[in-house]
């Protein structure tokens, strides 16, 4: 394959399918961060959410046995090459979630109904990526570092599946193949969910699209010679790379983060052609446009401070069972359900 196209084509390449996977999940099947926690909080149906622990588990299976087969170094994966900090997680994930609620979706949800025509999800995505890059290496980036340090790598940063192969004996592989078949099974305990064969399937597309870009760089890593990240999907910083190289191709790479963008685009527009569900649509109301851009600031901020999104973090990061997965997501449902609580209740007392 490197020898027809250039390494940052090609892992461009891995980023689009994995992208166009997570993009029909998200419009063929309600894959949705925030639509999951809502139905929790306010609908009393957990089966969206449900569905985000068939993509977990399918994820940490594909990527530990990714790893069994040599064909994934783990140490090089962007969530264990670099020292963790706890408090960057619990405060990025607060600000990302209540930036999510104030937003009505999350970079990647947006991504996906812009992809259905929906312009006020185009502006929020134009938004948080911009945000992102400030935040990253722009004018934000100072207070960043000020207030949670700089980012220190890391050769052997312990994760979930360390820990119990240490205690237990077994070998880190196949410590994060059990659990991630615990994962996977303790989610099918539902009935609902084992009745409802579109959210199991779509679930297991989400997380087959994570294992994809693990392996898709690993395998440019390893075999190009360029120094090339092993990643995989998140949608934060990426946005911020899109809409640079969308300005200045000629003098920049395409990366995986381009291509992930771009798939995400894509197979939510063919998805919304599939359900029929493509039209324009735009925001008639200026306080909720406001409330809407506010959102993906917030959003873009807290995305680069937690080191990654819902599906960075949710997804990515928990697919190595990295320390930081479960404590960012969690408050990233905090920070939603503040938002949230404050959108549809009210912070004024009862009487």
């Amino acid at each position: 394959m490197l020898d027809f196209v250039s390494e940052p084509v090609a892992v461009a390449l891995f980023g689009l399918f994995g992208g166009i996977l997570l993009g029909l999940a998200a419009r063929l099947g309600r894959f949705c961060t925030l639509g999951a926690i809502e139905d929790l909080y306010y609908g009393e149906n957990p089966l969206r959410l449900r569905m985000w622990g068939i993509a977990i588990g399918v994820s940490v299976i594909g990527t530990f046995a990714l790893s069994s087969f040599g064909f994934l170094d783990l140490q090089q994966t962007l969530y264990l090459s670099r020292s963790w900090n706890p408090f960057e997680s619990i405060i990025g994930g607060l600000v990302f979630g209540y930036g999510m609620a104030l937003a009505g979706n999350c970079g990647y949800g947006a991504l996906a109904r812009a992809g259905g025509g929906d312009l006020r999800s185009l502006l929020i995505v134009l938004i948080m990526g911009i945000s992102a890059y400030m935040t990253l290496g722009g004018p934000l980036s100072g207070l960043r570092v000020w207030i949670f340090g700089g980012s220190q790598e890391a050769t052997n940063t312990p994760t979930f599946a360390h820990t119990l192969a240490q205690a237990s004996g077994a070998s880190i592989e196949t410590t994060g193949i059990v659990l991630g078949c615990v994962i996977l099974i303790a989610t099918l305990l539902s009935r609902r969910l084992r009745n409802s064969v579109s959210h199991i399937f779509w679930g297991a597309v989400a997380g087959l699209a994570i294992v994809t870009g693990w392996a898709g760089t690993q395998w440019v890593a390893s075999n190009g010679f360029d120094a090339t990240s092993v990643v995989s999907h998140t949608f934060s910083a990426p946005i911020g790379e899109t809409i640079l190289y969308a300005m200045t191709s000629s003098g920049n790479s395409i990366s995986f983060g381009t291509g992930s963008v771009s798939g995400v685009l894509l197979g939510a527009f063919i998805g919304s052609l599939i359900k029929g569900h493509f039209r324009w649509e735009s925001c008639d109301d200026p306080r909720e446009l406001r409330r809407q851009i506010l959102g993906a600031v917030l959003m873009g901020i807290g995305a680069v401070v937690a080191v990654g999104c819902s599906i960075g973090q949710g997804l990515s990061a928990f697919s190595v069972l990295s320390f930081s997965a479960p404590i960012t997501l969690l408050s990233i449902m905090g920070g939603a359900a503040i938002g949230l609580r404050q959108l549809i209740l009210g912070f004024a007392p009862s009487v």
